[in-house]
């Protein structure tokens, strides 16, 4: 999944807390491959990032029964952690470093990218009926992302339930509950689960920039209505956040300190500069790097260079080079 220009939606609402403001950021919806379509949340003008959190794909949910469902051939990704997670259906993950891993509902796929890897992601050919899901994009620092690349698979994860909400921690940590996941920033990616109504209120670094999507259902956060496929933007300074459903309901909340470094997004990988992004696709086009991902399936070739430079944004989007 990669990145496109980002599009120019949102609007600023009170949020019922001092001196806060919070930016309600809906969708815009983006194909993927000839099978799935998703909704991009991040990045946005209005937001590109909450803390290193600099990539946000929803899907579905979708009725895949007698369908190929997801598709996405082989790929490259650098500067990056991919973070898969499913509310419904099943994904089969390859990547050039040899791993072949499927991941159903609860289960964490996590694929650091670092220096490169390529990898891909489909629905196997007995595969459930829905699919519904989140791929998310966490940029890595300086001192990471010239790494070597990795793969994690965590089928269990840290859970908290309250009453009829459940709390899956899947990357970082909230309250006293962390996930086994590696990361490289402070961060925080959790779902919270109502199944019917119900209140929650989840405890939160004050340090980290925090935001909640809605996968499924609607639900009232800090006071704001919020409908499926849109992401609320909440800002720092908060030590919980409050959340209330009138019935079922699936939302993702994402957090982090603010991300500091410059970015340059194009395509599948995150850099610093023009020419970094350049040599990627080079390596990428010639075979160099990335590896091979097995399975046969011939990879996604890159699109052609903009003819314009890229140039590197800070994370409120300002131009720096």
């Amino acid at each position: 999944m990669s990145p496109a220009e980002p599009a120019v939606y949102g609007c600023t609402v009170a949020d019922g807390a001092a001196n806060a403001e919070s930016v309600l950021l809906p969708g815009h919806d983006v194909p993927l491959g000839r099978y799935t379509t998703v909704r991009r949340l991040l990045p946005q003008r209005p937001r590109r990032m909450v803390g290193a959190w600099c990539f946000v794909d929803h899907f579905g949910p979708d009725d895949v029964s007698g369908r190929p469902g997801m598709q996405v051939p082989p790929h490259p990704h650098t500067g990056l952690q991919t973070v898969t997670w499913l509310a419904e259906g099943e994904i089969l993950h390859r990547d050039s470093l040899g791993n072949v891993q499927s991941i159903v509902p609860g289960q964490l796929n996590l694929m650091t990218a670092a220096h490169g890897i390529a990898h891909s992601e489909q629905s196997p050919p007995e595969h459930p009926p829905g699919m519904h899901g989140l791929q998310l994009w966490v940029a890595l620092p300086e001192e990471a992302r010239h790494g070597e690349a990795r793969f994690e698979h965590h089928a269990a994860l840290p859970v908290l339930r309250d009453g009829d909400v459940t709390v899956t921690v899947v990357v970082g940590e909230a309250g006293p509950l962390r996930s086994p996941a590696l990361v490289h920033t402070p961060l925080l990616g959790a779902e919270v689960l109502f199944a019917g109504p119900g209140e929650h209120r989840l405890p939160v670094d004050p340090a980290f920039e925090t935001a909640v999507l809605a996968m499924s259902g609607t639900a009232d956060v800090t006071g704001v209505a919020l409908s499926p496929g849109s992401l609320l933007y909440l800002g720092q300074g908060r030590t919980e956040i409050p959340i209330e459903a009138a019935g079922p309901a699936r939302l993702f909340v994402l957090g982090g300190t603010p991300f500091e470094e410059p970015l340059v997004m194009w395509w599948n990988f995150v850099g610093r500069s023009h020419e970094e992004i350049a040599r990627a696709r080079d390596d990428w086009m010639r075979g160099a790097r990335f590896g091979v991902v097995p399975g046969g399936q011939e990879p996604l070739p890159a699109p052609e260079m903009p003819t314009v430079r890229l140039k590197a944004r800070d994370r409120h989007g300002r131009v720096l080079s």
